[in-house]
């Protein structure tokens, strides 16, 4: 069992910055991958980002590359999403997500899931 809990959403300006934070409980962390989604508000969750669980590889929905970072301290428990230069349709709720499979843009892929953390982008 692994439970994930997000931090560092908040309001932001258009151009500006926030790192997202996902802390997970659990011995065996190190072993999943984890993802990035989110939901803005009428629309679907979708996909943001994921990275295996060595951190080797790191995957990205289009609309983000370039802007935000995925990256996680295995001795810290602990995924980080990087985002900057931040547009209003950043603006949603983000969760991060634990999978033990390799379906990394796929919702049915993850295991876990945090509560989520708002981002809202101000223009």
């Amino acid at each position: 069992q692994v439970q994930l809990v997000e931090s560092g959403g908040g309001l932001v300006q258009v151009g500006g910055s926030l790192r997202l934070s996902c802390a997970a409980s659990g011995r065996t962390f190190s072993s999943y991958a984890m993802g990035w989604f989110r939901q803005a508000p009428g629309k679907e969750r979708e996909f943001v980002a994921a990275i295996t669980w060595s951190g080797g590889s790191t995957y990205y929905v289009d609309s983000v590359k370039g802007r935000f970072t995925i990256s996680r301290d295995n001795a810290k428990n602990t995924v980080y999403l990087q985002m900057n230069s931040l547009e209003p349709e950043d603006t949603a709720v983000y969760y991060c997500a634990g999978a033990r499979g390799v379906r990394y843009r796929d919702l049915a892929g993850y295991d876990y899931w945090g509560q989520g953390t708002q981002v809202t982008v101000s223009s």
